[in-house]
């Protein structure tokens, strides 16, 4: 392969900086989990399915009340119940087996929860005040933000990776690993080799025997399951199709809806919703004119594009139209997936170039 092929390849393939974190939490005692931005999206995406399907099933059954004519059973209660479930869970078990499923039953629960907001910021306890779906949806976005500003800019110190891999050991010395299990563990302890102690860690791991049997793991199961999607779609070509595609349906969708309420909804969420549209065909432009010259950076601002939709697009879109919006959020996240997985490719093929 000539020289002018490798440059090309270098050019379409640029892995994202890695920055050193303070190391207070670490002096703290608390080592962040590698995985916890997982747990986090699972915990949200489990809260918007639980709205979802919960306002679903209400209107198709007439919004029945539980309880007969002197109760009222408000799902309030079951969530609360849930999310008590989950919290007692996280406090019961050792290792990291417990965590998708804190974050599943704790993602119902508190969909449940929330999903009554309007009765509890109303004098009439109105269940169907208005702007209750942009409260919900801005209370996620929070949440995401939080968790980003926590997990996501700055890169893991190798004692974490490496207490992650203990934390698995600690697990599997109770019912053992199974392959795919330890495979995540030895990953870790790779990633965590500089710190202090990794050889005690990586002789405790070999002592752990083999065992196939593990908890369930829903968001672990559906997460596979995408990741065999996107692997399917996303070739050079077929990522740049899907994203582009999915991001002119998600425009379009919002301005149709904004266009079909107009008048009927505050001038704000309009005038945001259409601007915010606006400011992400800006950000998906820019990403096409660096297409052939740096794939890496072009990918970078369609994924700006997708963020745009979710922090601005979507919290008007919620206040005008909830169950357009939510339609608009499932592809938004679908579109950020392939903007992942095309990333993701791209600096592996980074990788194997060095």
């Amino acid at each position: 392969m000539g020289a002018g092929s490798g440059a090309a390849r270098s050019d379409e393939a640029r892995p994202a900086p890695r920055q050193q974190r303070p190391q207070r939490l670490l002096r703290w005692g608390l080592p962040r989990d590698p995985r916890a931005s997982e747990h986090v999206l699972g915990f949200a995406v489990t809260t918007v399915l639980t709205i979802a399907v919960t306002r679903g099933v209400l209107q198709l059954t007439g919004f029945p009340q539980v309880g007969g004519d002197s109760l009222h059973v408000a799902h309030v209660l079951w969530g609360g119940l849930l999310m008590g479930v989950a919290v007692v869970l996280a406090l019961s078990f050792a290792g990291p087996v417990v965590r998708p499923l804190v974050a599943f039953v704790g993602g119902i629960g508190f969909g449940l929860f929330i999903d009554e907001v309007g009765k509890f910021l109303t004098h009439d306890n109105d269940y169907f005040f208005t702007p209750a779906p942009m409260i919900m949806y801005v209370t996620l976005v929070l949440v995401m933000l939080a968790a980003d500003a926590l997990h996501g800019r700055r890169a893991h110190h190798p004692t974490e990776y490496l207490a992650a891999a203990a934390d698995h050991a600690v697990a599997g010395l109770a019912g053992g690993l199974s392959e795919e299990r330890r495979a995540v563990a030895e990953d870790l302890l790779a990633q965590g080799r500089e710190a202090t102690g990794a050889a005690e860690t990586a002789a405790l791991l070999r002592a752990v025997p083999d065992d196939d049997v593990e908890a369930p793991d829903p968001l672990d199961a559906t997460a596979r399951r995408l990741r065999t999607l996107f692997r399917a779609v996303v070739t050079r070509e077929w990522a740049t199709r899907t994203t582009t595609a999915l991001l002119a349906v998600v425009a379009a969708g919002t301005v149709i809806t904004v266009v079909a309420t107009w008048g009927e909804d505050p001038g704000w969420a309009e005038i945001g919703a259409v601007a915010s549209v606006g400011l992400s065909l800006v950000a998906v432009v820019r990403g096409w004119t660096l297409l052939r010259a740096d794939r890496y950076r072009a990918f970078q601002w369609l994924r700006r594009a997708v963020l745009v939709n979710l922090l601005l697009t979507q919290v008007a879109l919620f206040r005008i139209e909830p169950w357009a919006a939510t339609l608009g959020l499932f592809l938004a996240l679908l579109t950020l997936g392939v903007i992942a997985s095309e990333k993701h490719r791209l600096e592996r093929l980074h990788q194997a170039e060095v």
